[in-house]
């Protein structure tokens, strides 16, 4: 799984969950192993910038942080999602091409929020960029999409652009 040291040279200095972040988690219906596995929850404190992406600062708010490969995605509880250099799409974003998803008629499940994703054990992904999730997705065989998510998930699962199309006539009197 990745490594929070491999994923930036530069990345801010992560710490551990404070007791009263895992209690929080706990009461919202998080179980521990969530919390803990593939890899543990991790904490950091900053803001999202204009760009999306996250600006570590000592003195902001305390924001929850999720290793993906090459890249780290941090969340507020207040649904505000951050990512440290923009290369994940989406939170959970391993399990797409992960064989054992699709297993035994099994789907890929799309969750509308961290937290949601964290109840659900880190079954599935919490999309963070809409614009690119067409193409990451479309060679997935299931999905289950959120109820609350489908017109989200409708609106952008289609090509950014198709090629423009030309019909090509007929030719008579050509020999084949």
């Amino acid at each position: 799984m990745t490594n929070f040291v491999l994923c930036h040279r530069e990345m801010p200095v992560l710490g551990g969950l404070l007791q009263r972040h895992i209690n929080w988690l706990r009461t919202c219906g998080v179980p521990m192993p969530a919390i803990v596995q593939p890899e543990l929850v991790r904490l950091a404190h900053g803001y999202r910038g204009s760009d999306g992406l996250f600006d570590p600062d000592e003195s902001g708010p305390a924001w929850f942080a999720f290793a993906e490969v090459g890249d780290v995605i941090f969340w507020r509880p207040e649904d505000e999602l951050a990512r440290w250099t923009g290369r994940a799409f989406a939170l959970g974003e391993q399990a797409v091409d992960n064989a054992g998803t699709y297993s035994l008629g099994h789907c890929l499940h799309v969750y509308r929020s961290p937290l949601h994703w964290l109840k659900a054990g880190r079954d599935g992904i919490v999309v963070i960029d809409w614009e690119r999730a067409f193409d990451e997705l479309r060679h997935c065989p299931r999905v289950a999409v959120d109820e609350n998510l489908l017109s989200v998930y409708s609106r952008h699962m289609r090509p950014r652009r198709l090629p423009e199309v030309y019909v090509l006539p007929e030719r008579r009197g050509v020999a084949s």
